[in-house]
């Protein structure tokens, strides 16, 4: 895969992307998990998941290769005492090569009624901050970052079709804030590992 292509990658999933399945650190310590609701909207990240999905490139690279098939795994546990989420995306290309590995970190703010979230992309050396509200059925997650080429974007990430054994992470990218929007820039399915 291109170094344009990894950049790419790098950058949109080091905004909002998350989770996976075994039992959760947090359970197993015997820490208490806090009783508001929404301190369990992203619930549905803990554990161990099995990635796939594809993203969007364009001009010469989409020609000659198409969309690039991403594989991996996702993990997500509870810390500080139950009240954030961890959690490690990491993703290679079709063929296992390495591709990117990002940590979050997921706290949600009473005060501003939202989650705060961090993404950690030690490979590019950055850390990006984003916010997460559920809306209609859906987790949504919107960041500012800048691309490969050094343009900033605004990324939007909708976490969807959630089940206990599943779910869909679409991420869309906006150059000129939120007044038009790439859809399904990147597209992750989740498949609990162990189900």
């Amino acid at each position: 895969m291109t170094p344009y292509v990894r950049c790419a990658f790098a950058v949109a999933l080091s905004l909002g992307l998350a989770g996976i399945a075994v039992p959760a650190p947090a359970a197993d310590a015997g820490i208490q998990t806090p009783s508001a609701p929404e301190l369990h909207q992203f619930d549905f990240l803990l554990g161990q998941w099995q990635v796939k999905g594809e993203a969007k490139v364009g001009g010469l690279i989409a020609l000659i290769h198409g969309a690039p098939k991403l594989a991996g795994s996702w993990k997500a546990w509870r810390a500080a005492d139950g009240k954030t989420i961890e959690d490690e995306l990491r993703l290679t290309d079709a063929s296992g090569n390495p591709m990117s590995t990002v940590q979050f970190t997921r706290t949600f703010s009473r005060e501003e009624n939202c989650w705060k979230i961090t993404g950690l992309d030690a490979a590019v050396g950055r850390a990006q901050p984003s916010t997460g509200h559920w809306q209609d059925g859906e987790m949504v997650v919107i960041g500012n970052t800048t691309d490969h080429e050094g343009k900033h974007y605004r990324s939007r990430t909708h976490f969807n079709a959630i089940t206990p054994t599943g779910f869909r992470m679409v991420q869309d990218r906006s150059y000129d804030e939120g007044k038009t929007w790439e859809t399904a820039f990147v597209t992750l399915e989740a498949i609990r590992m162990g189900s």
